[in-house]
């Protein structure tokens, strides 16, 4: 495990007798969340199991379990206050959240913002494997500009909100190698850009959530590179995000959405050209296969940025 705050941990019931189960997830979850109700749909041999990763700012867990409705009543509320936000969402099933009057279904592709704040019941199916995202309160009240429950399905399924569902489960994916300071730098982005798919800001011009569009814009054109049709347009309409606003980020380190695109594509063919395994392709098959529209336009746009052309650096690449 690494060095610092920084904790994973594992649970399950598999390791404790059947009729201690029920009470054993009682003490668990209430451990790693807050104070909390249960209503089991069988008490005789409970199945549950979590993963936990935490700092001291934030925590994500991945949860299942057997069917189970969990509540927060006034009371439990005034008796062990929690503040803080979490997202839910669940990768497969079904989790149905009530709280505030207000209720969301959450399939996969939504989440949800919830307080602890605030009583709130939620119910979840025996086929469901969720992650739950503790976010301090400050993170949220600040940029949202309120204090109250969240309750209501945010689409996590496309854009944006993809982008965020994708971060949550990479950042679970790579548990064990992360450390202290990258958990939470990771964590970070998660919240800011949350903030904005939460209030559907489209015109986030401070210098932060600009830094923030430029690196997930960049993210975005490293991975879809060598697809012809990537433009600043699709970019946009992929991520959820103006034109004007992906232009204004990439304004500021000295870029356009043009230039990022011709880039990665270059780098991508110049990768390929040192790589033993596409010895196999034609310049033409690298300029089709890597975005350009064709071999002369690849071979020109290759020379005026590295001096050379395709065929020269892969001969002295020999």
């Amino acid at each position: 495990m690494p060095a610092g705050t920084y904790i994973v941990e594992s649970q399950t019931t598999r390791e404790v007798d059947p009729p201690e189960r029920i009470d054993f997830w009682s003490e668990h979850i209430g451990s790693v969340q807050s104070r909390m109700g249960y209503r089991y749909a069988r008490t005789d041999n409970f199945r549950g199991e979590t993963v936990r990763q935490c700092t001291d700012a934030y925590q994500l867990v991945k949860f299942r379990s057997d069917e189970i409705e969990y509540s927060r009543t006034p009371h439990q509320v005034r008796q062990d206050p929690d503040e803080d936000y979490r997202l839910l969402l669940p990768p497969t099933g079904e989790l149905v959240l009530r709280q505030d009057g207000r209720e969301a279904r959450l399939t996969p592709g939504q989440g949800t913002l919830l307080t602890f704040g605030e009583p709130f019941e939620c119910l979840q199916d025996a086929s469901t494997r969720a992650f739950i995202f503790t976010i301090p309160a400050r993170e949220l009240d600040g940029p949202l500009h309120r204090k109250s429950p969240l309750v209501t399905a945010l689409d996590l399924s496309t854009g944006l909100g993809r982008v965020v569902g994708s971060m949550l489960n990479d950042l679970h994916e790579e548990r064990e190698t992360l450390t202290d300071p990258q958990f939470n730098a990771v964590s970070d982005r998660i919240v800011e850009l949350l903030c904005m798919l939460a209030v559907g800001d489209d015109r986030p011009d401070a210098p932060g959530h600009l830094t923030e569009v430029e690196a997930v814009v960049r993210r975005h054109v490293r991975e879809h590179a060598a697809e012809p049709g990537l433009t600043g347009t699709s970019m946009a309409r992929a991520l959820g995000w103006s034109l004007r606003q992906i232009q204004l980020a990439l304004q500021r380190v000295g870029t356009t959405p043009r230039e990022l695109i011709r880039e990665e594509r270059l780098r991508l063919v110049r990768d390929r050209l040192r790589c033993g395994e596409c010895e196999h392709m034609t310049i033409t098959d690298l300029a089709y296969a890597s975005g350009f529209s064709s071999a002369s336009a690849l071979s020109t746009a290759f020379r005026q940025r590295f001096g050379v052309s395709p065929r020269e650096m892969r001969a002295g690449g020999r």
